[in-house]
């Protein structure tokens, strides 16, 4: 490593150790003892081995340590006290043996690794203000809640230079033919195969991939006119096409068509990649055989045939209601176009690790870009957390250059954020998965927040149970596919994925760098709460029912779910039941003071 390699790896163990206490102890993975002092808290860990550190604890029973105060004693000899060696100190209080600690060790490298790439590339806030919504994503954190965030485990280094998205790369798509013996097509109206390849591909390479397909057709035999067309990850071609079905490829049901000729840069799922020579072209999302995050990053047939089934319904329940077509700037990013390819073997092995049902596909998605109007800026809701290199905060640049004091800019956030997420759940029933990376902040040309764009539907929207009138125009094959939930867990859309998934992390941000205090910050997002029942009345019953106010909640524990709730078992199906949930933490909502607005 040279020199700045060497500062990066180690700020990115420092923070990375500090995140592991805040987020085990905020889990009760590790369970902190005060030591006598003010603020002072020891974790025993066994074999004579306990760490110190000084805290203040805030919402939601968070941790939050102290700078520099974390210490492990005995001091280690090598003196790496970082998050691996808290790991490995900490393995009789987990009760971890056999290939878990292994694994977790080698996702946090991987992880780390990636850190010190996004520590590497820190730029000044004013300047991450100036960056569009892609170049932006190079900058980004990760999972707030995760520690390991970024392992990506399946990528070699080169392969991380080129598709992790804080590389800020770009890559070039191939694109394959499937047989229709193998693979469906499906779009909303007015969207067929041939429209969707018309937008998305110039005509030379068109006809390009058309003399590719029939070449092959006349070895094979087959018809040209049976094949669907679709982009493939070349990483993922390698990876997993050319080897495990490399059967469809010898009796040409698969066709390498060859390497598009527009740049995509990935986002922060990796999967998902915007055009960079045609913004206005739609995100594709694509499978690809490595596991990040707690799942492996596939793309499973039957809710990528269902996605562009959800779109069209997400999209008519929009354009039917005032409210959210004339009133807000709530954008559902539809999928709006589908492949979905079987894997003929696999198929018939019903209990194969699930990433063996998931191997090849593409969804088309709408771009942000499309959204835009003269002047605005998007950026995703993760970004707020974003500290710049010169330590001051996006989100304080954002409200300098937005000319509005500090409440008045959060409660144009708060307005433009809660709303449309709001009217879905209680009026319909609909639950979206709003996490920091799947909601996308619209902004004006002052930078004052006016709207969002919500992203991730087939398998990260939820219903109620039973029959509803508002359900009555799903196709059978989306509401067969989306998931029910009770209306207290249907309401962790929010509770988990913005509140505790995000405000927890941002309201201190906030306390620390525009100068509201926590309590306040609460109480303006319990006031937009408030505006919201206050407008509709007669949903009174449903406020009652979610329990957004309600004095506790389930606490969604997500690194006791990756660590010790079996994230390496090669199971068959995905985990579909509700996240792993660790006891209760108190609603801030529950017990905030309304205030005034000051503005």
């Amino acid at each position: 490593m040279n020199p700045t390699t060497r500062d990066a790896w180690a700020r990115a163990g420092q923070r990375l150790v500090v995140k592991a206490v805040e987020e085990f102890a905020y889990e009760e993975l590790l369970v902190p003892e005060p030591d006598g002092t003010d603020g002072g808290y020891r974790l025993e860990l066994g074999d004579g081995v306990h760490w110190s550190f000084r805290a203040a604890r805030g919402t939601f029973g968070t941790w939050r340590l102290e700078p520099g105060s974390l210490r492990r004693h005995p001091a280690p000899g090598d003196g790496g006290a970082g998050p691996e060696r808290l790991l490995l100190d900490a393995r009789p209080v987990l009760g971890w043996d056999g290939p878990p600690p292994a694994e977790v060790l080698r996702e946090l490298i991987a992880t780390r690794r990636a850190e010190a790439e996004v520590i590497a590339r820190e730029l000044p806030a004013a300047e991450l203000a100036d960056l569009d919504h892609l170049n932006l994503e190079a900058h980004q954190d990760g999972h707030p809640c995760m520690l390991l965030n970024k392992g990506r485990l399946g990528f070699s280094a080169s392969d991380a230079a080129a598709y992790a998205p804080e590389a800020a790369g770009s890559v070039r798509l191939l694109w394959a033919a499937v047989h229709t013996e193998l693979a469906s097509y499906g779009g909303v109206p007015g969207l067929d195969a041939d429209a969707l390849l018309a937008q998305e591909l110039d005509g030379d390479t068109r006809a390009r991939f058309a003399a590719t397909l029939r070449d092959a057709c006349a070895d094979s035999g087959l018809d040209a006119g049976d094949f669907r067309w679709l982009p493939v990850h070349p990483f993922h071609w390698d990876e997993a096409v050319a080897t495990l079905f490399a059967p469809c490829v010898a009796d040409g049901r698969i066709v390498l068509l060859g390497e598009g000729p527009d740049r995509y840069r990935p986002l922060q799922s990796i999967r998902t990649l915007a055009n960079l020579d045609h913004p206005h072209r739609r995100n594709v999302k694509v499978p690809l055989l490595i596991r990040n995050t707690l799942v492996w990053r596939g793309l499973s047939p039957e809710p990528t045939r269902a996605a562009p089934d959800v779109t069209e319904w997400l999209h008519a329940v929009r354009d039917a209601d005032p409210y959210l077509r004339d009133e807000l700037r709530f954008h559902p990013l539809g999928e709006v176009a589908a492949v979905a390819v079987r894997h003929p073997l696999y198929e018939s092995v019903a209990d194969a690790p699930y990433r063996y049902h998931e191997l090849l596909g593409a969804v088309w998605r709408e771009p942000v870009a499309a959204l835009l109007r003269e002047g605005e800026r998007a950026r995703t809701m993760a970004a707020l957390l974003k500290v710049g290199s010169d330590g001051r905060a996006l989100v304080s640049e954002l409200v300098e250059r937005s000319g509005l004091a500090p409440r008045a800019w959060l409660a144009r956030f708060f307005a433009a954020l809660l709303p449309g997420l709001l009217h879905y759940l209680y009026r319909y029933g609909v639950a979206f998965c709003p996490h920091g990376e799947n909601t996308v902040i619209l902004y004006d040309a002052a930078d004052v927040p006016l709207g969002i764009a919500v992203k991730d539907f087939a398998e990260d929207v939820n219903l109620l149970p039973g029959s509803h009138p508002e359900y009555a125009a799903l196709s059978e094959r989306a509401d067969a596919l989306l998931l029910r939930w009770p209306a207290r867990e249907l309401a962790h859309s929010l509770l988990s994925a913005v509140f505790a998934g995000h405000f927890r992390f941002f309201a201190p941000l906030v306390a620390g760098h525009l100068g509201v205090p926590e309590d306040e910050f609460w109480g303006m997002v319990r006031e937009e709460i408030g505006r919201y029942h206050a407008r509709f009345p007669e949903l009174a019953d449903r406020f009652e029912a979610f329990g957004l106010l309600a004095g506790e909640f389930d606490r969604v524990a997500l690194n006791r779910e990756q660590l010790l709730g079996g994230g390496f078992h090669d199971r068959a199906e995905k985990d579909e039941g509700f996240d792993v949930v660790h006891g209760v933490v108190a609603n801030p909502l529950a017990t905030a003071a309304l205030v005034e607005e000051r503005i």
